[in-house]
């Protein structure tokens, strides 16, 4: 949860701890902010430990492999789009030059 103080400092609590954290939208922290605690309550369930370091930092791999694996998806259809793109436009460059040379 994010409490704004106004001063573009955003209070939240992330696993039991409280930061100060700054920026121009709260709410998105805040959803930042949740998506970690989230994450390292149920890391720390899951490893059985204690260790606030520990969970962190598993907690932090987790994500990591979650960013990795959707950029690996948004690059692989990039890349499909952008061959995609090409070959329309090549072949839209052939029926314009067909088109010009019967005309």
């Amino acid at each position: 949860m994010a409490q704004s103080n106004g001063n573009g400092s955003v209070r939240v609590e992330i696993y039991d701890q409280t930061y100060q954290l700054r920026g121009s939208d709260p709410e998105y922290i805040g959803e930042l902010a949740g998506y970690v605690d989230n994450k390292m309550r149920l890391i720390s369930q899951q490893a059985s430990t204690v260790d606030s370091l520990r969970v962190a930092v598993l907690a932090a791999l987790n994500i990591a492999d979650e960013y990795l694996i959707l950029k690996r998806k948004y690059d692989s259809i990039a890349s499909d789009y952008h061959a995609r793109a090409e070959q329309l436009s090549g072949a839209l460059d052939e029926v314009l030059e067909e088109s010009r040379l019967a005309g």
